[in-house]
């Protein structure tokens, strides 16, 4: 099997965004020797960079060439800086690649991740489709967005461009927590607006039918974070001693089977009879019950949720496969 890996290179970054999960402590890298670590010992089939700003790493170039030249297909999320920074060559290396854009007018945009961004991310997309990158929209839904979530369809939709959801996680602070009710008519408003190509939310994935609701974290996704250490998620609250880069010559594959990826990939008790059987590990680990329902769980509340959802054409985006998250076409 192989596994579709995320891997903060770097959590340098140009930007300061109050929503951001990266650890601001200090700045870490993984090397260029660290990556031919984790390919030689893991079956790596897909790479996405991720965290920081990756080609503010120094041997970005070095990383991308090699694992290019692995045939491993590699996506880079940016807030446009990377996109814009690195050279036409390395860019076409990149199976896809995507911009984060949490709001659809410059106003918005430019307030809440810095002046000129708008014009940024706008430049980076041209940049990747005159040199036919696929591009993707990147957004996190948030209690300040939810409402206007199907306005960025419209953003993508401008671009040629799908658009990617992820929901809003509180690693660091609550700020932009979404209530039970902003969740849903996220969602609502985003299907209403765009067709969906891939759906690994797992509560999501069970409103719209589907009976496998399992998460790709930590069964066929791993995550390794910017000091190194191995998650089954990026958002996985890391509260002890984990395994390391280091450590994966003598784990192999067994680091799928480490405690930290049994407690993310162990279905709750409470939930077990549950349609959302248990949701995103993470969101239940962040809130400090593990073994509980999904907080958007509408099963458990006695809710009956309703989604008017139409399916698009498959796309093969690198994403679709190492976190939960949603993908859909404008």
């Amino acid at each position: 099997m192989k596994l579709s890996v995320g891997i903060g290179l770097t959590n340098d970054c140009n930007l300061h965004c109050a929503h951001c999960y990266r650890d601001t402590q200090d700045i870490n890298y993984i090397s260029l020797e660290q990556v031919k670590v984790i390919c030689k010992n893991l079956p790596v089939g897909s790479m996405g960079f991720g965290t920081g700003e990756s080609a503010l790493h120094p041997e970005f170039a070095s990383i991308v060439e090699y694992l290019y030249d692995r045939k491993i297909s590699l996506s880079l999320a940016s807030n446009g800086y990377s996109l814009m920074a690195i050279s036409n060559e390395h860019l076409q290396m990149l199976h896809d690649v995507e911009v984060s854009i949490d709001f659809s007018t410059p106003k918005e945009q430019n307030a809440f991740r810095g002046d000129g961004n708008w014009t940024l991310v706008h430049q980076a997309m041209e940049r990747c489709r005159a040199l036919g990158v696929p591009v993707s929209v990147l957004a996190t839904l948030m209690s300040i967005n939810y409402a206007r979530i199907d306005a960025l369809v419209d953003v993508a939709r401008a671009q040629g461009a799908s658009l990617r959801v992820n929901v809003y996680q509180s690693v660091k602070t609550d700020r932009f927590r979404l209530s039970y009710e902003q969740f849903w008519e996220g969602y609502r408003r985003l299907f209403g607006a765009a067709r969906v190509i891939s759906c690994t939310e797992p509560v999501v994935r069970a409103a719209l039918g589907f009976e496998d609701v399992s998460s790709p974290c930590g069964h066929t996704s791993v995550r390794f974070n910017p000091r190194g250490q191995i998650i089954p998620c990026v958002y996985w609250p890391v509260d002890g001693h984990v395994s390391t880069i280091a450590d994966l010559p003598r784990l192999n594959m067994v680091v799928m089977e480490s405690e930290e990826f049994h407690r993310a990939c162990a279905l709750p008790t409470s939930a077990a009879n549950c349609p959302c059987r248990g949701g995103c590990a993470s969101r239940r680990a962040l809130n400090g019950n593990l073994d509980a329902h999904d907080e958007y769980c509408p099963w458990v509340r006695g809710d009956g949720i309703q989604l008017d959802w139409e399916p698009a054409p498959a796309t093969n985006l690198v994403r679709a496969r190492n976190v939960c998250t949603t993908i859909v076409a404008p």
